[in-house]
């Protein structure tokens, strides 16, 4: 296993670079996230997103509705900027130090194999002494309430007197840009300093919020230290009357030390976070946390981390040979999902992670979507917590049908926090059932991957069934006794309220066909018939669900030999992308919503996601005549939809177009390519990067008959590699010109197919190898 995962950039202060390396370098391990912003700031001409969050905690803020229609929603969850610990400002012999004004040379550096981000500094003062600075931030797996700080500095050419000017700020607000509807439009303090406590070498402060009433606690803990020539560190006592509260929400360190030419100042900065969600005493569970974490040394907390990567890196290892930027960006987008994934419960995973405030801080159908397969693969107990959050909310979608009016079932929301809806606007929001099949299909996958019947029995099945309930009572029989579920809206966007999207009546269809097979299958374990007490649920409703899915109404279009969005998609007229000009992409920032749904043009992948998700739902000649229709029409204006066009591809044998798809999907954010990676990443992207992968390339199917693998090399790779794991067994794809294998890494005797063709790997570290297909 390779130990090469390291990103280096020259920091940059145009506007979009700078928003850009926040992005790119921020810290997260699922619970804390912090922007990679300056630790002194930069002037205020200059825009940026300066954040610290924390998974699951908000704000509720009022959403008004032109008008206030039946159960319409008019409240929303958002998440929060918590207090802020990054601010340290810095003084050299009494000059002020400013990365601007000093000219400093800064170079930026991302370690995925060791968990940290290192900010390295040279400059000179006015006189021409050197000094260099390093500043190394590390969210900590091993104790996901903790981020710390380690700021050296060292002066090259005489003695200095150094200050360390750290701030502890509660009085914080949101970002905020009118002009970007994926953002929140106004910037809010959501949260008042309620309690700010001082000892000698730290403080606490407990924040609220106004609305929701949810505490937050914010313990920051200081050390000072000397370092000589030789790297020999020497502790400065710091003395009570160094810290000091400005005002109410903000209290201010002043670290002082001499040091030698050739030694270094080193500060060690250390913030825990608590809040009331999971702690009944948040200010003390903070404080109890930080005396824990200040009597383990650095170095500790540093391994720590490196061997949680380590471990990491083992079940996830991936190389792509031929393409160094490729590669490159591959490694960003797994670390970037392992950053983002829960540790905690009552928590999801953002569709921005917990690197920035796009998208409020919302969980969407992306997590289970496009995350969850790249964890189900990687690291089943991540992939489980993920799940969890959805059987932790299911009551709360089950209160959601029922405001939708629904009589039975659950639906889940389109957008949230908490598993109350936050969409305001329903035709692309709360009308987007699918999510629905996202999660139905996120735990048959789980089960599929793991073979985990406890989990079903526990949650699995009870999630299933109320989403199939949702479906019975969604849809209706037309006159020709087909199945069919009017009114509802597709992953396009650009495309709302429609009869029998075909993407969402696949799902319903394979949701159902799986609660009710489970149901049978396990009906006679004790688990199963308290199941069925609890939900009331019997053979006759059983067998409906059952009948439903089997009568469930597919569109086919005979004279184009396709599979048509939804019933009235064809009669439209085809938008001229061709002629649209440049700079009206993304079309949702320059039409009207109804101008955009009287076309034919989708912005990202709907009938063909459906073709690779379900193979069954059309033969090939369709899929196929399908794709080549709508790759015409899709203007991939949603981060979702390259990778998917990339995977079908694939399947579909045409391999210079999933080449090409795969490209632009796998390097969006590392290289900033739909231009607003400042506001976080993209995680269902990069979780579509994966798998465009590991089920297209590699071509891994996971079904009911167990584990295939039918791989292509790209022209432009020289080969790929990566590991994966599949009930209980860790496993490596090696393809490079001419063969490919696969090996047992770990675990019991595995049979798998390759090319309809059955292999058995009986042993550990037994190869199967086959020549490659051209």
């Amino acid at each position: 296993m390779r130990s090469n995962r390291i990103i280096t950039k020259k920091q940059s202060f145009d506007k979009a670079e700078l928003r850009l390396n926040e992005t790119l370098f921020c810290n997260a391990n699922g619970y804390i996230g912090v922007r990679g912003t300056l630790e002194e700031g930069v002037p205020d001409f200059i825009s940026t997103m300066r954040g610290m969050y924390l998974g699951g905690v908000y704000e509720i803020i009022p959403m008004k509705q032109a008008e206030s229609l039946c159960n319409l929603i008019e409240k929303k969850q958002t998440m929060l900027n918590v207090a802020d610990t990054q601010t340290i400002y810095l003084c050299v012999n009494g000059e002020k130090f400013d990365i601007q004004s000093t000219q400093a040379d800064c170079d930026r550096i991302l370690n995925m194999d060791e968990g940290y981000t290192l900010r390295t500094l040279a400059w000179k003062d006015k006189d021409s002494n050197r000094y260099e600075a390093s500043i190394k931030r590390v969210a900590h797996f091993e104790h996901p309430n903790l981020f710390t700080i380690e700021y050296r500095v060292r002066s090259l050419d005489r003695d200095a007197e150094i200050l360390f000017d750290s701030r502890h700020i509660a009085d914080v607000k949101n970002y905020s840009d009118p002009d970007d509807p994926r953002l929140a439009d106004e910037s809010e303090a959501y949260l008042e300093a309620v309690m700010s406590e001082m000892t000698e070498n730290s403080s606490i402060m407990l924040a609220k919020t106004k609305v929701s009433g949810i505490s937050i606690a914010s313990a920051v803990g200081h050390k000072l230290l000397t370092a000589d020539e030789k790297g020999n560190l020497k502790k400065i006592e710091i003395n009570g009357d160094q810290i000091d509260r400005i005002k109410n929400g903000e209290i201010r360190g002043n670290f002082r030390v001499h040091i030698e030419k050739g030694q270094e100042a080193v500060y060690v900065k250390y913030t825990v976070f608590a809040d009331s969600i999971r702690e009944s005493d948040p200010k003390n569970k903070s404080r109890e946390i930080l005396c824990e974490v200040m009597g383990k040394e650095l170095s500790e907390l540093y391994k720590a981390q490196k061997d949680v990567l380590t471990g990491f890196w083992q079940r996830a290892d991936m190389e792509i040979q031929g393409d160094d930027e490729l590669d490159l960006a591959m490694c960003f987008n797994m670390y970037q999902l392992f950053q983002s994934s829960p540790r905690m419960d009552k928590v999801s995973m953002a569709a921005k992670g917990l690197s920035g405030e796009g998208y409020e801080g919302h969980y969407f159908w992306d997590t289970e979507m496009y995350a969850l397969p790249f964890f189900i693969l990687t690291d089943t107990e991540l992939a489980r917590r993920i799940l969890a959050f959805r059987y932790e909310t299911l009551d709360k979608a089950r209160e959601n049908a029922g405001l939708l009016g629904h009589k039975k079932g659950a639906l889940y929301p389109w957008r949230t926090i908490t598993g109350e809806e936050c969409s305001g606007y329903f035709p692309s929001g709360t009308a987007a059932y699918h999510i629905n099949g996202a999660i139905s299909n996120a735990v048959i996958s789980y089960y599929l991957a793991t073979g985990d019947t406890d989990y079903l029995l526990s949650e699995g099945e009870e999630i299933l069934l109320e989403i199939a309930r949702l479906w019975l009572d969604t849809g209706n029989y037309d006159r020709d006794g087909k199945f069919v579920i009017n009114e509802v809206t597709g992953p396009d966007e650009y495309t709302c309220m429609t009869d029998n999207n075909f993407y969402t009546n696949c799902c319903a269809a394979h949701g159902m066909k799986w609660a009710v097979k489970i149901f049978r299958e396990l009906g006679n374990r004790d688990e199963m018939k308290a199941l069925s007490e609890k939900l009331g649920i019997d053979d006759d409703e059983i067998e409906k669900i059952s009948e439903a899915a089997e009568k469930m109404y597919l569109p086919y279009d005979e004279k184009f030999g396709i599979s048509p969005q939804d019933d009235s998609f064809l009669q439209k007229p085809v938008w001229d992308l061709e002629n649209t000009p440049k700079e009206e992409f993304p079309l949702l920032l320059h039409y009207h919503p109804l101008h955009l749904y009287r076309y034919q043009v989708c912005k990202q992948a709907d009938t063909v996601l459906a073709h690779f998700l379900y193979p069954d739902s059309a033969d090939k000649e369709t899929m196929e005549k399908s794709f080549r229709y709508y790759e015409k029409i899709t203007t991939h204006d949603s981060s979702l939809s390259t990778c998917v066009f990339s995977m079908q591809a694939s399947r579909l044998g045409l391999y210079d177009e999933a080449e090409k798809y795969f490209g632009d999907s796998a390097k969006l954010d590392l290289y900033n390519r739909h231009g607003n990676s400042g506001d976080g990443v993209h995680t269902a992207n990069m979780g579509g990067a994966y798998m465009a992968i590991v089920y297209g390339f590699a071509g891994i199917r996971i079904n009911e008959d167990g584990l295939s693998v039918d791989p292509f090399l790209p022209k432009s790779f020289k080969g790929y590699s990566f590991n994966f794991c599949y009930r209980g067994r860790s496993l490596r794809v090696e393809v490079k010109s001419g063969e490919a294998s696969l090996k047992l890494l770990d675990g019991e005797k595995i049979d798998f197919c390759h090319n309809g063709d059955k292999y058995s790997l009986n042993s550990v570290g037994a190869v199967s190898t086959w020549k490659l297909k051209q």
